[in-house]
């Protein structure tokens, strides 16, 4: 016991040395901005508050991105140059195609599912009685972690052979109540991806449904009048006014649920561990450089995830930049 409280005060005294040195830090450079030359003094106080975050940037991102790089054109020790090797495996081994699809396949579903669910959850219960109710129970799952939605989603689908136990997995109950089978929907391979991608996109819609309630709510109510009083259906009102009203919003949603789900790992480490053909890029990646040594590959994979995500960003970027313009 003594030592585990001689353990404990090492490591708090560890974490007030670090904030005193942080403070210090700051102080010194907060000061130092203060007595800059008049002449260019603007130039210094910008400089002086970018640079710590520019050398963490450096240090945490841009190093590690350019090292990244490098690895995955050497072998899996990292030491010796193997060219464009590892990227062809990644490209002619059968696993490591399965990944690729199954990685495009939960692109494709879950920002598109998830926000169609969420948009028509948020047009539906608009304005209605106990709306901030009916938010909160669908915005709760973000409020879990995706290790903690992948364990309960687990306990969701557990499946026990008939004569072994009763089912604890509430669907296999209600498959045996209605006189069927249990399922093993976690190992029957290509269902069980699909099964994964229900608790992205039970997780994801929440974040939907809030962001684009709020868009629909910032669209003017004159314009909806007056497509009202023009003849207009409620679909036709949607379709032409609500939804080009709240497409910067959509935008925004999707490519942010898009590289949320291309970097999925959580969900899938928790509930198949990437077995079963379940693998996805950044688990495989994690399985590759840490389960298995393979540096080289492991990194070919990140930069394959790089290169996957970088396209929307871009393009979310643009998209934003054009709405400023139009503002």
């Amino acid at each position: 016991m003594t030592a585990f409280w001689a353990d404990l005060f090492d490591k708090f005294g560890v974490m007030v040395v670090g904030l005193v040195a942080f403070a210090a830090v700051v102080g010194i450079v907060l000061f130092l901005a203060d007595r800059a030359p008049k002449k260019g003094r603007d130039f210094w106080q910008l400089l002086a508050f970018v640079s710590p975050a520019m050398i963490l940037l450096a240090i945490g991102l841009i190093y590690p991105a350019i090292r990244t790089i490098y690895l995955s054109f050497t072998n899996r020790s990292g030491r010796e140059w193997v060219g464009l090797t590892n990227y062809e495996w990644m490209f002619t081994q059968p696993e490591i195609i399965t990944v690729l699809v199954n990685t495009f396949i939960w692109v494709a579903l879950v920002p598109t599912l998830s926000t169609i669910f969420g948009l028509a959850y948020a047009i539906f219960i608009d304005k209605s009685h106990g709306e901030k109710i009916l938010k909160s129970l669908v915005f709760m799952p973000m409020a879990i972690s995706f290790v903690g939605a992948g364990i309960i989603w687990r306990f969701v689908y557990e499946y026990r052979e008939q004569g072994f136990g009763e089912q604890i997995g509430i669907l296999n109950q209600l498959i045996v109540w209605f006189g069927g089978e249990p399922q093993q929907f976690l190992q029957n391979s290509p269902w069980n991806t699909f099964f994964l991608i229900v608790v992205m996109v039970w997780i994801q819609t929440g974040f939907a449904m809030v962001l684009l309630s709020a868009a629909i709510k910032g669209v003017p109510v004159e314009i909806i009048e007056a497509a009202r009083l023009d003849g207009a259906n409620a679909w036709q009102q949607f379709l032409n006014v609500t939804l080009p009203g709240i497409r910067g919003t959509l935008v925004v949603v999707i490519t942010t649920i898009s590289i949320a789900t291309l970097k999925v790992f959580d969900i899938v480490r928790a509930m198949t561990g990437g077995q079963f053909g379940t693998s996805v890029v950044a688990n495989e990646m994690y399985t590759q450089a840490f389960n298995r040594g393979e540096i080289g590959q492991g990194s070919a994979l990140a930069v394959i995830l790089f290169v996957m995500v970088l396209p929307i960003v871009i393009y979310n970027v643009r998209v934003m930049r054009k709405q400023k313009e139009i503002r």
